[in-house]
């Protein structure tokens, strides 16, 4: 039944997911353990097992921890067993503190004593993770690594590593999962307010892939937010299904997406054994669940605290005060920068600011308030409950060095601790020099709820990225565009036929889902091809049609503005002579804008839709989007947007301002073809599709089959 639902969907919302058990039940027995048992726990300081004993017991784990060890009748004054199968029950979970040539016989006696999961530290060389992966699936042991850290789940005081985390831990609404076991343990070890409930290093995810990991947070009450450090994915379709549920939950995911080059590519694959996708993809998947993808580990710890600590932005732009004019220029290119807007304050609020800082300074956003021998704490709050009142703000930000120096009496602290409880929209700190934040200053604020983003570029970047999740929630789920039933099924039976799609085939298919072409018409001789251009109106275009030229242009394969039959004709008899006898003869479009759209079909993702630079351009300028199907026009229009050659869309010089609507629109009917039949393409060129003051029209293509 549930395939038969399926199947009446578009591709893009017909990926299988396999059915799974509740993602928290499903991961007890490892992340909620009630019994641990230690293999190669050890009396010897220093040692891994010796470590990872002093980590769980230390940790505050009450449940029964069982060292494993035929070397020892006790460790730590626990008594030590000399195998898993000696315990006097079943341990839910093993940790393996074992070197790499004993974990195979040791994940073995685990299944046989009915161990439930296990954590593998080890790296495995050759096919030793082949071998752990059999085993594992054989007795559904739940398995985290190998090549990993382990995890802690502070919301039950176990902490299944080996590396010494601060003692001081507190569990809070951040749930943060890594595959790179370094990010791990410095995220763990942050000094500000992102406190998390679950932290895990996956490794290699030999039995549990990073999005169960998510799935398993998401039925966390506490999770309001999720941190990914992410090599690749090992689940393409399980990743989609944690990234829908996320956005159904209202629980932001940011993203560090590593190996954004192929030279970064081969540095994942090398580390984790697995290549990486092409990063395009992944950035088409994000944007469609609104998850946020930042560009270091400084701007993932700055979004997660945006988004944790104290309210999120409404409608509107930033707000922000600074103490410096140097650095309110500072401010200002960066934002420009990070793509952040300062609102457009309104003339009521520039009155305000008028009464209230020095006459020598010029009220504006951002503001610059320092001129104040005395009362610049009234200034400074009445200067941000000013910007904070206008209602093109969205967030009122303090842009300023909280250094011990300029705290001296907290000014500052006070300031913003008075702003904040007067206000009803975000208020946050944005420091320069993140290095100089005085510490007790940013843990008073973060108390009352206050973001202290320690960086003027991450903290900005946090900015965007809040504003950019707001505009998410906002989106309709975009709706497929309406193609009659029997178009769908004609052309998934025509594709999965597999011989290749003639030209006008090929146009033929766009047409059929509502995009515009020229009208074309085959020919294999002089003849044929004067009564096509009769039939279809002078000027016409010829092309060759030899399956073997890919660049017509370049193979003399495109002749323009044929204007009678007589220049069709001599055109015709040169490029048989040279190409061969099959042609294509269209009416000649009006001259414009020059697109290229297109389907590809990613590995992992499936079906993308591109739109770019056209014609000779494509391959050149690579100015080329690509987003996850189906789309609406609101999505189209944002790739068109984020295109080098959509500004000339506008009009340019010469150049008429196109109709951005009928470009939209050709994207959302492609998006509709790429949803019902992609999975059947391998790929799909409209190259030109030619933009115009009254619309767009698609004058070659290309379908390619596997």
């Amino acid at each position: 039944m549930r395939r038969e639902l399926l199947a009446r969907l578009p591709y893009a919302e017909r990926v299988i997911v396999p059915e799974r058990q509740a993602p928290r039940a499903g991961l007890q027995p490892l992340l909620e353990a009630r019994s641990i048992a230690i293999v190669g726990a050890s009396s010897r300081p220093g040692s891994f097992g010796n470590a990872l004993l002093r980590e769980v017991v230390g940790g505050g784990f009450a449940g029964p921890v069982y060292p494993v060890n035929p070397r020892y009748r006790e460790v730590m004054g626990l008594r030590a067993f000399r195998s898993l199968a000696e315990l006097p029950e079943p341990a839910d979970l093993a940790l393996l503190a074992i070197g790499a040539e004993r974990v195979t016989a040791q994940l073995r006696a685990a299944a046989e004593a009915a161990t439930p999961a296990a954590v593998v530290y080890a790296g495995m060389s050759g096919g030793g993770d082949a071998q752990l992966r059999e085993i594992a699936s054989a007795a559904g042991l739940v398995v985290c690594g190998s090549n990993c850290m382990g995890f802690l789940n502070l919301e039950r005081t176990l902490r299944a590593c080996a590396y010494g985390q601060p003692r001081e831990l507190r569990p809070g609404p951040v749930a943060f999962i890594s595959h790179s076991g370094s990010a791990f343990s410095a995220v763990a070890h942050n000094g500000r307010a992102v406190r998390f409930n679950v932290v895990v290093s996956a490794g290699t995810e030999l039995a549990v892939t990073l999005d169960r990991y998510a799935d398993y947070a998401l039925s966390l009450p506490s999770t309001r937010a999720i941190g990914l450090f992410m090599e690749t994915s090992r689940d393409p379709a399980g990743l989609r299904h944690v990234l829908r549920r996320a956005a159904e939950q209202d629980v932001p995911v940011v993203c560090l997406k590593v190996g954004k080059n192929a030279r970064s590519r081969q540095f994942v694959a090398t580390h984790s054994g697995a290549m990486a996708g092409e990063d395009a993809a992944y950035d088409a998947v994000f944007d469609a669940y609104g998850v946020l993808r930042v560009a270091d580990l400084d701007e993932m710890m700055d979004t997660l605290e945006l988004m944790t600590v104290g309210r999120r932005p409404g409608p509107g732009n930033l707000a922000a005060v600074t103490d410096s004019g140097g650095e309110r220029a500072l401010l200002t290119d960066l934002a420009a920068a990070a793509g952040v807007t300062f609102a457009e304050v309104g003339q009521g609020t520039l009155a305000r600011l008028r009464e209230i800082v020095s006459p020598s300074l010029v009220p504006d956003n951002p503001l610059d308030a320092w001129d104040a021998l005395e009362g610049a704490e009234q200034v400074f709050a009445g200067a941000l409950l000013a910007l904070h009142d206008d209602p093109a703000v969205c967030a009122v930000a303090l842009c300023a060095d909280l250094t011990a120096e300029e705290l001296a009496d907290a000014p500052y602290t006070k300031v913003v601790l008075e702003v904040q409880a007067a206000a009803s929209k975000p208020v946050l700190v944005v420091c320069h020099v993140s290095s100089a934040v005085d510490q007790d200053a940013a843990a008073r604020l973060r108390e009352a709820g206050v973001p202290v983003l320690e960086g003027t570029r991450s903290g900005l970047a946090a900015v965007r990225h809040a504003q950019a999740y707001r505009d998410a929630r906002a989106r309709p789920r975009p709706e497929p565009a309406a193609v009659d039933p029997a178009v769908t099924r004609r052309w998934r039976a025509r594709l999965a036929s597999r011989p290749a799609l003639s030209v006008t085939e090929s146009f033929q298919l766009l047409s059929d889902y509502g995009i515009p072409v020229v009208p074309t018409l085959a020919a294999s001789s002089a003849q044929q091809a004067v009564a096509a251009g009769e039939r279809i109106g002078w000027p016409v275009v010829l092309k060759t049609a030899a399956a073997d030229v890919a660049h017509k242009s370049d193979a003399g394969g495109v002749r323009l503005g044929l204007a009678g039959p007589g220049p069709l004709a001599a055109a015709y008899a040169e490029m048989a002579r040279a190409l061969g006898p099959h042609v294509t003869v269209s009416r000649s479009a009006e001259p414009g804008v020059e697109l290229a759209l297109g389907i590809v079909r990613d590995p992992q993702f499936g079906p993308l839709v591109m739109a770019g630079a056209g014609g000779v351009l494509v391959e050149l300028l690579a100015d080329r989007a690509f987003a996850l199907p189906p789309l609406d026009a609101g999505r189209a229009g944002a790739m068109l947007g984020n295109l080098k050659a959509g500004r000339l869309l506008g009009g340019f010089r010469t150049v008429p301002p196109c109709d951005v609507t009928a470009v939209a629109s050709a994207i959302v009917r492609l998006s509709a073809l790429a949803a019902d039949v992609g999975d059947l393409v391998s790929g799909l060129d409209i190259n030109p599709l030619i933009a115009g003051p009254t619309g767009c029209v698609a004058v070659d293509v290309l379908v390619r089959l596997d």
